[in-house]
């Protein structure tokens, strides 16, 4: 199963449909490991909550999920790099990528998708992920 980070815009897209949602989907289907860190768990919970989506069914069962390990891998350590000159904060996906032997981070952040590969782990917008991964 193919180990992925998901960048907190993609997980937003996820809720307005097109390929984030089928990222998502791939994901809650089994198709893809989803790879985690604390950092990354809690931007989505605040960038969701921020967008009202606080105490909502989907928000609701999206930590439901990460809370059962759904289909889902952790790491408490990272280690720090600085990739990401255009926005540092972003580095907290490749860290997590790394730590997990992720194959992939998909982001739509162009500070992030300007980095394209690091240490054989690519940075991929949705698009080009499902192009390149074909798994549905």
């Amino acid at each position: 199963m193919k180990r992925v980070v998901i960048d907190t815009n993609v997980f937003v897209s996820s809720f307005f449909g097109g390929n984030p949602r089928r990222i998502v989907d791939l994901w809650k289907t089994g198709k893809l490991t989803l790879c985690l860190s604390r950092n990354i768990v809690d931007e989505y919970v605040e960038v969701l909550n921020r967008l009202g989506l606080e105490g909502e069914q989907e928000l609701k069962e999206l930590l439901g999920l990460f809370a059962q390990g759904y289909h889902c891998i952790f790491t408490a350590k990272t280690l720090k790099v600085k990739v990401v000159k255009e926005d540092p904060d972003d580095d907290k996906f490749i860290e997590c990528a790394v730590a997990l032997e992720a194959s992939c981070v998909i982001s739509g952040d162009k500070a992030l998708l300007a980095v394209k590969n690091y240490l054989g782990i690519k940075i991929l917008n949705p698009r080009d992920f499902l192009n390149t991964y074909k798994l549905d």
